[in-house]
């Protein structure tokens, strides 16, 4: 069987639609019809007018697509494909967190499960966090969750004080300053760009910092022909194919390997994807009430992107 030339008319077939993000695997990213961080995602989603979204990429971000589309399928590959943000972040002791502080309003990070959109006034990705935080006065007080080291850095920038809960991802945050400074000797003509859910002390070490879809800008439009790159793995495809003539080299989670993978995102493959697609499931299920509370903090997202042209 030719699963691509399968694949495509089944996409045909059942008017679908194939999105996927910058960590799937390359032949994933490939076939698919939009690839992006989870801003460029969400907005695709709010957009397409497939009456089947086959998402490439882990839970919290189908269960966006879904928030954003209740009358639609939504599937993913791989339901076990989650986020240690996400499982990092239990509704039931945030919502207990978030009680202690009332007079706070809550901006959440997208990767985060839709029972902790239900609880927040706002959502942000990597790609627009600054400036939804900058969307509030600077008197609010403001819960960021679930990303720690994201919210830190944002604080930095912004010079707030957000109470921050304490999750991490656990791709950003195994990579370690000792690892860093060694490629970095190794290496010394290549710049560093880091995401900013790294810890602090990565983060000071690198030339820029920025979210995926950041990141694949600047190696595009910078000058340098080298640079190691602190994120996940799977966004060097997309910057080997936009910019050939140039080097990457992945900040490794440990000794074993120059790699450093998200083994969620990699749970999807081309079987699973063709799976999903021809069976229509494992599909996303939402309760209403859910959906419903849950759109109102991701809507004042987009309209916030929107507004600022992100």
């Amino acid at each position: 069987m030719d699963i691509l030339r399968e694949i495509g008319k089944l996409k045909k077939e059942k008017n679908a639609v194939i999105l996927a993000h910058y960590y799937q695997v390359p032949e994933i990213q490939d076939i698919a019809d939009y690839v992006g961080d989870s801003l460029g995602l969400a907005q695709q989603a709010v957009k397409t007018t497939a009456d089947v979204i086959v998402f490439a990429g882990v839970h919290f971000m189908a269960e966006t697509a879904k928030i954003l589309n209740p009358g639609k399928l939504v599937v993913l590959p791989d339901l076990e494909a989650g986020c240690s943000l996400a499982d990092g972040c239990p509704p039931d002791k945030f919502a207990a967190f978030k009680q202690k502080h009332p007079d706070h309003l809550v901006i959440s990070y997208i990767n985060c499960s839709a029972a902790i959109k239900t609880m927040s006034d706002v959502i942000c990705t990597s790609g627009n966090a600054v400036q939804i935080v900058e969307s509030f006065p600077k008197d609010q007080k403001l819960i960021f969750a679930p990303d720690k080291n994201l919210g830190d850095y944002i604080n930095k920038i912004t010079s707030r004080n957000m109470l921050l809960w304490d999750a991490t991802c656990e791709v950003h945050d195994i990579l370690t300053t000792e690892a860093v400074i060694k490629l970095k000797q190794a290496h010394p003509d290549a710049k560093l760009i880091a995401h900013p859910e790294c810890k602090a002390q990565v983060l000071a070490l690198a030339d820029f910092i920025g979210s995926t879809t950041a990141l694949l800008k600047f190696t595009a439009k910078d000058v340098a022909k080298k640079y190691i790159v602190a994120t996940e793995s799977g966004i060097l495809h997309k910057m080997q194919q936009q910019s050939p003539e140039k080097e990457f080299l992945v900040a490794p989670s440990d000794e074993t390997c120059n790699c450093n993978d998200c083994p969620y995102m990699k749970l999807n493959t081309l079987d699973k994807l063709y799976a999903a697609l021809k069976n229509g499931k494992p599909a996303i299920e939402l309760d209403a009430d859910v959906i419903e509370k849950a759109r109102i903090p991701i809507q004042r997202m987009l309209d916030i992107s929107d507004k600022l042209g992100l």
